[in-house]
């Protein structure tokens, strides 16, 4: 058996190196490159490329930001609740149903939501035929930044409702039952048992969300008139696309790979604690 192990190890490491190779030659390089070219113009040293990321796309980064953490806050706010519920009240149909959008591409799913919520859209004639909305009421929900929050949320919800009720069954039925034994009703099991115990998974979905959400091009592409504050991919798309600027592109990127970076890390430094 010992004999095995340095034999077993090695055939690990050896399954291990095609795994390791795509991450160096597919990410590891590229993301070099990028960072090399963000600090260089004219093959020179310099910073001007970050001075324009500054000087055009500042407002484009807090925007982003916000879009982001709304969409975040929207996404949990209403996932967290759902995936308790259905901890509790096994409901299959329900269940089938939330992850449906999983099976939705991006680009769909800014398509729908820019139909659903126009001005002239689905959701405004709903509100008006209710008589909820007067109809010299014009909605442009979708033209602003609340449309954007709502589609990513309505995307995001079925990975997040996945992993949280993954979860929460991990959380032994011993526990709800004590809670119940106490007097706990669903919304306490939920927020007094289920969410502690589950902290580390839902803060791992809450950063696979946000750098998604960070780095969505196809929703906001779809969503978005072109004027106003734009999300960074769709700046980094114009700059290297529109413009052939691969330095200015490249520094939009690094400054996107340090907005996820940050949440991987308050993320990690949790776990580590713990």
């Amino acid at each position: 058996m010992s004999a095995a192990r340095p034999v077993e190890q090695v055939l690990w490491w050896l399954a291990a190196i095609p795994a390791t190779m795509v991450i160096i030659v597919g990410f590891g390089l590229p993301l070099v490159q990028s960072l090399v070219a963000s600090f260089t113009r004219d093959g020179v040293l310099t910073l001007a490329n970050y001075e324009l990321v500054y000087r055009l796309y500042r407002q484009d980064v807090v925007y982003t930001v916000m879009v982001a953490a709304a969409g975040l806050v929207l996404t949990f706010g209403i996932g967290i609740p759902l995936s308790g519920y259905l901890r509790l009240r096994h409901s299959q149909t329900a269940e089938f149903l939330l992850k449906v959008p999983l099976f939705v591409p991006f680009v769909v799913v800014g398509h729908a939501m820019r139909i659903f919520l126009a001005p002239r859209g689905t959701l405004p004639s709903l509100l008006h035929a209710l008589g909820l909305v007067s109809p010299d009421t014009t909605l442009a929900i979708s033209e602003g930044w609340i449309g954007l929050p709502i589609a990513l949320a309505w995307k995001h919800l079925a990975l997040v409702v996945l992993l949280l009720m993954g979860a929460f069954r991990g959380v032994g039925e011993e526990y709800l039952e004590a809670a119940r034994g106490f007097g706990a009703g669903t919304f306490r099991q939920i927020w007094a048992v289920l969410v502690p115990m589950a902290a580390p998974s839902i803060g791992l979905a809450a950063v696979l969300s946000l750098t998604s959400m960070l780095a969505s091009f196809s929703i906001p592409l779809m969503m978005t008139k072109g004027s106003g504050p734009q999300m960074l991919m769709i700046d980094l798309y114009h700059r290297y696309g529109l413009h052939g600027d691969f330095g200015t592109a490249s520094a939009i990127g690094v400054v996107s790979y340090l907005l996820a970076a940050g949440a991987a890390y308050y993320y990690l430094k949790g776990v580590m604690r713990q």
